[in-house]
């Protein structure tokens, strides 16, 4: 456990973990004194110097100490395990946002089903050792030096006797301990990998039905269901070991205690009183003994889940907002990208290779290119989902490395090619605000525009229809057109659309494209597709093969050319005639 990690977590509930472990004490304290009044009772019944009322004084006395004992081991319990709930909350919280911070590229190499696993199974893993924990090792330490002290007052020798095993205890606590720790990483990252397949095939069920692939899915899963199998049996291993250790070496105190005790006892040097004293705390003891064990299997699963969470907390996005970055509210001239390179990967083959262009504020671009040209990279540079490696971007002559990221985000709206849909209604979708009523003027012109309006209206439940998982019970044009009313609902001075209709019939494109005309008028657009129609509303056109533009011009220019965008217009032409 880190010391920052540790500092966090307990800085937050630094009172109320206090006033809990106080009441754990006290509670402590309180049992360590009924082995006395039992020794005092004990004594005077053996030596038959008491009476009934003195026997019952003995009686609401412990009776009394039980009292008190229930009601801070209340406090304790409420205090301790809330704190540790608390905890969890604030994790789990602070992981959250933090994940929101990270960049694109953070997302391209680690698995969704991983970071499920660290928000859930490891927190709680977190939550358990700053609650339970705690109080195992509170009374490990607190109770077990106490018990040894009042064992040592009544007779140093046996006590001596008593703790021969605690030396081998030690030993054997340090050596399972670290193995328990590379074990639980490992248990934890086999989770990890199970909850990704499974979020996996669940997303994917219906392409697994259709092909029938589901023995061979089965296979896969219960593979790899075996695989996290295999490394917690070999953690149980390790474990089951463990604790049957703690308590046989408990039982081995145990053992030495009744028979020296009880000879010390025939031979008078101590009374039948301190001997059965002696024994409860021993019992006493016992716990603390088993408790080390307890402990160091829930701290060291805690510390493996928090080297886990603190391997997210510690990811540094690569996309900050640099110390002078300023506020900037639209574009007045012009985005320009000069001589701009990216890669994907380090040392791989360049997405985009020198890449210059200028996008004047209040026109509109569009890009045309063969699949793996570089177009939705371009798209994802402007909106800085990545930074290039080589060249720069910039808005008004300004790098948008130097633009506060809000800013930024709020300046443009990218439209993937891919939409994205959260399981929620479609207002929700489109505004992420539940409360915009059915005829608000700006949600039901965004959905005119996107050819979406009159689809909405056929649904039953309008508006509040739900989309399902990523939009399940939508068809892909509606899906498309949903993200294409989102982009326009937001009403950015900057918009990109990657592919915006690539799955709507040609008619209901057209129809987006004539409003498109119209809603991109004073918008500076960068418009992305594979249908050279599309580009009748630009002011220039560029053409991406292989990451390098290869053509520029206006529609006319590019046709004068006879290059790649002029093939792709005829070939279009042909394909709408043949549907004719």
């Amino acid at each position: 456990m880190s010391k920052a990690s540790a500092r966090y977590l307990l800085k937050e509930n630094a009172g109320i973990i206090a006033t809990g472990v106080f009441s754990l004490v006290l509670v402590d304290i309180l049992q360590l004194l009924i082995p006395r009044v039992t020794k005092h009772a004990i004594d005077d019944l053996t030596y038959l110097a008491i009476d009934a009322r003195r026997l019952l004084h003995y009686a609401l006395l412990i009776l009394l100490l039980a009292s008190v004992i229930v009601v801070f081991r209340y406090i304790w319990r409420r205090c301790l395990i809330g704190a540790s709930r608390k905890i969890e909350r604030d994790l789990r919280d602070r992981l959250f946002a933090h994940i929101q911070t990270l960049d694109a590229a953070y997302f391209d190499k680690i698995s969704t089903g991983d970071l499920m696993a660290r928000v859930t199974n490891d927190i709680n893993h977190i939550r358990m050792a700053s609650g339970f924990g705690l109080v195992a090792l509170t009374d490990a330490v607190f109770l077990g030096i106490a018990a040894i002290g009042f064992m040592a007052y009544i007779n140093v020798e046996l006590t001596l006797y008593s703790l021969i095993p605690m030396p081998l205890i030690v030993i054997f606590t340090r050596i399972f301990g670290r193995r328990m720790h590379r074990l639980y990483q490992g248990v934890q990252a086999s989770f990890s990998d199970m909850t990704e397949v499974v979020r996996e095939r669940f997303s994917g069920i219906r392409v697994i039905k259709a092909f029938a692939r589901q023995e061979t899915e089965l296979a896969m899963f219960e593979e790899t269901s075996s695989r996290y199998i295999r490394q917690n049996i070999r953690l149980t291993r390790v474990t089951g070991t463990f604790f049957p250790m703690m308590v046989f070496f408990a039982n081995v105190s145990t053992a030495i205690v009744l028979y020296v005790g009880g000879r010390q006892t025939i031979t008078s040097v101590i009374t039948a009183g301190d001997f059965v004293a002696f024994i409860s705390y021993l019992a006493m003891l016992t716990w603390p003994m088993m408790a080390m064990g307890w402990v160091t299997n829930m701290i060291q699963r805690g510390r493996a889940s928090l080297d886990r969470i603190n391997q997210v907390l510690t990811a540094v996005p690569a996309i900050v907002d640099a110390p002078d970055a300023v506020t900037v509210s639209g574009v007045q001239r012009d985005i320009t990208c000069d001589r701009v390179t990216f890669s994907y990967t380090a040392g791989g083959t360049p997405s985009l290779k020198d890449v210059s262009l200028t996008l004047p504020a209040g026109k509109t671009l569009f890009v045309l290119g063969p699949p793996g040209s570089g177009k939705s990279t371009l798209a994802g540079l402007l909106a800085r989902r990545y930074d290039p490696q080589a060249g720069s971007i910039k808005i008004d002559g300004r790098d948008i490395q130097q633009i506060k990221i809000d800013d930024l985000c709020r300046l443009i709206t990218l439209m993937p090619q891919e939409p994205f849909l959260f399981s929620a209604t479609i207002r929700e979708n489109i505004t992420f605000d539940p409360s915009v009523p059915d005829d608000d003027p700006r949600l039901v012109e965004a959905c005119r525009n996107a050819g979406l309006y009159k689809t909405i209206s056929t649904f039953p439940e309008g508006f509040n229809t739900l989309t399902g998982e990523k939009g399940v019970i939508l068809s892909g044009g509606q899906k498309q057109r949903v993200a294409l009313a989102r982009a326009f609902y937001h009403r950015s001075p900057v918009l990109i659309l990657d592919d915006p209709v690539s799955q709507v019939d040609p008619e209901t494109a057209d129809g987006i494209m004539d409003a498109l005309g119209l809603v991109t008028r004073g918008k500076t657009v960068l418009l992305i597709s594979h249908r050279p129609s599309m580009a009748r509303f630009a002011d220039d056109i560029i053409v991406l093969k292989e990451g390098c533009i290869i053509e520029r011009g206006t529609h006319e220019e590019l046709l004068r050319i006879n290059g790649y965008y002029a093939g792709a217009w005829k070939i279009q032409q042909l394909e709408e005639g043949r549907d004719e």
